[in-house]
């Protein structure tokens, strides 16, 4: 290594003493997903960053997703996948590949890769303790939503109830286990399984997962890894700083919409419940929870009570 690279290597460990030093024995909770969960250099560069802020003094919480995985592995047994809003109609069957793919195959997999890296990662499902209890989700369209050439009587206007399945939502958490790992140095890694009064397992979405937990572990921050640069204006430009008033005036415009709108309604429900700062990041840039922790420029979007 020459002098100058040295000197460039100082002046960033410099810059991000200031961070360092501020989120000293705080909690981080990070929905890991997107491409940083499918190409190699990524999910390697995550699992380093990882550990390294284990490392540093900071507790970090990894909630993962696997849709993509899951989505595979139901075609590769000749079962399809179906969505309604988003989210994956759930029977039975599918709820076995669920469990399988996201307690087992992703979630030891994430697990392995910190290890590898030097951390100490313990897996876990919502249900191990039952620390993630849940209700079955169901989505309800009134008569506005039922398109008919004729008009229908007040019987007719009754509102639907479509049964999700095994689709769940939390109902609460208990961080007893996330903080006995993170007072022995260990890293969860929490797959976004829930657990019924009745022992029903559910498939809950991994952003809400991340969310709730964040906000039951009172965490300094919430990180939520995605495939776009962050919250982008009309023209394309990367926009943070954002409150509620502001992300208010965007969902309202329009600018905020589709895909984007449950991942900042959820950042925004965590920093409203007491998480400090809520940041919706590029999950395609390597090292990109590093960048956005300990460094002035950040690759994302910051969203503040």
């Amino acid at each position: 290594m020459d002098k100058k690279s040295a000197i460039n290597i100082a002046s960033v460990l410099s810059e991000a003493l200031p961070y360092l030093q501020r989120l000293n024995n705080k909690t981080i909770v990070i929905k890991f997903g997107g491409n940083a969960m499918v190409d190699e250099k990524l999910k390697n560069s995550f699992a380093r960053d990882i550990v390294l802020l284990k490392q540093v003094g900071v507790n970090p919480v990894v909630v993962h997703g696997g849709g993509p995985q899951i989505g595979k592995l139901l075609e590769k047994i000749g079962k399809e996948s179906k969505f309604i809003d988003g989210m994956r109609v759930t029977d039975s069957e599918t709820m076995d590949v669920v469990e399988m793919v996201l307690g087992g195959l992703v979630n030891k997999s994430i697990v392995n890769l910190i290890n590898h890296n030097g951390g100490q990662a313990v897996g876990l499902t919502g249900k191990d303790g039952s620390m993630i209890r849940a209700k079955k989700m169901k989505i309800t369209r009134g008569s506005s939503d039922i398109e008919s050439a004729e008009p229908m009587s007040a019987e007719l206007r009754v509102p639907e109830i479509i049964d999700l399945g095994h689709v769940g939502e939390v109902t609460t958490i208990d961080p007893s286990i996330v903080n006995t790992l993170d007072d022995g140095n260990f890293i969860p890694v929490i797959a976004p399984i829930g657990v019924g009064h009745d022992a029903t397992s559910y498939n809950i979405n991994a952003d809400l997962v991340a969310g709730k937990m964040a906000s039951v572990l009172g965490a300094e921050k919430l990180l939520l890894l995605t495939n776009t640069p962050g919250i982008l204006d009309k023209q394309q430009n990367i926009l943070t700083g954002l409150d509620s008033k502001k992300i208010n005036e965007l969902i309202a415009d329009g600018t905020i919409a589709g895909g984007m709108l449950p991942k900042v309604t959820c950042a925004l429900d965590a920093v409203n419940s007491g998480v400090k700062t809520s940041h919706i990041i590029d999950g395609r840039v390597e090292h990109a929870v590093l960048l956005e922790l300990l460094t002035d420029e950040g690759v994302g979007t910051l969203i503040k009570s």
